[in-house]
């Protein structure tokens, strides 16, 4: 049976992905950024949490593992990295290390640059990556921790990826993210017509997440970007973009 993922929205903009493998019966939470709305679906639903997917330090993707692992006895996995910065993981992973839940397994992917140890888990068998805050739909994470050269070869990896991947990126950033896209390339038709359906589904509160990388191929400034040069300037753009 395929996965089920849920989608949790917290904070102002959040969003954690429960996901549950129905043949193994385990549950897994992505980047739990507080406890309490984890733990409540996860009691409606009847699932037992038995991972954490960690994919960088940062405390709204953290916040949770300390409370949801006190609850539930949990293993946390994270970027070996940010071992010192996330002290609830149990286990620490690093580029090509298989995560599995249940029989299903994800690669990882070191995908710094937001973070200096920010990964990714790909899980070929599903068609879904979970990116973190590497990758939005039409953006890319700041560069707290890295540089615009890591960024544009994690675009490039990323990029690379099946089509139909589902990415199940951190936060609901897709309408913000479009209007400056719309600024950077303004005869993107493909992104154009995508950002008539953002702002639909925004007007009646609905999520604009997961994305596609076939969709992000189309419409994202910044893996659309050809050169380290010009992700870097469209990143510089974005970090001033008031519009």
């Amino acid at each position: 049976m395929p996965l089920e993922i849920v989608r949790i929205p917290v904070l102002n903009d959040n969003y954690i992905w429960l996901v549950h493998e129905p043949d193994s019966g385990e549950t897994m939470a992505v980047d739990p950024a507080v406890a309490p709305p984890v733990l409540a679906e996860a009691q409606t639903r009847g699932w037992r949490i038995t991972q954490i997917w960690n994919t960088h330090w940062h405390p709204d993707h953290t916040g949770g593992n300390a409370d949801i692992k006190a609850a539930t006895g949990c293993l946390v996995t994270g970027p070996a990295v940010e071992k010192g910065k996330i002290p609830t993981l149990d286990r620490v992973v690093s580029e090509g290390d298989i995560v599995k839940l249940g029989a299903i397994e994800a690669v990882v992917m070191e995908v710094p640059a937001h973070t200096a140890g920010h990964i990714a888990y790909h899980i070929p068998s599903e068609a879904v990556v979970f990116v973190g805050d590497t990758l939005f739909a039409m953006g890319c994470g700041r560069l707290f921790e890295g540089t615009a050269a890591q960024m544009f070869r994690n675009m490039s990896r990323l990029a690379a990826l099946p089509p139909e991947t589902r990415a199940y990126c951190a936060h609901e950033y897709t309408q913000s993210n479009g209007r400056y896209a719309l600024v950077a390339e303004p005869d993107n038709q493909a992104l154009i017509d995508r950002m008539k359906k953002v702002d639909a589904a925004r007007a009646h509160g609905e999520a604009t997440v997961p994305t596609t990388i076939a969709l992000e191929r189309a419409t994202n400034p910044f893996m659309r970007a050809h050169s380290v040069e010009e992700l870097a300037q469209r990143r510089a753009a974005k970090d001033n973009f008031r519009g």
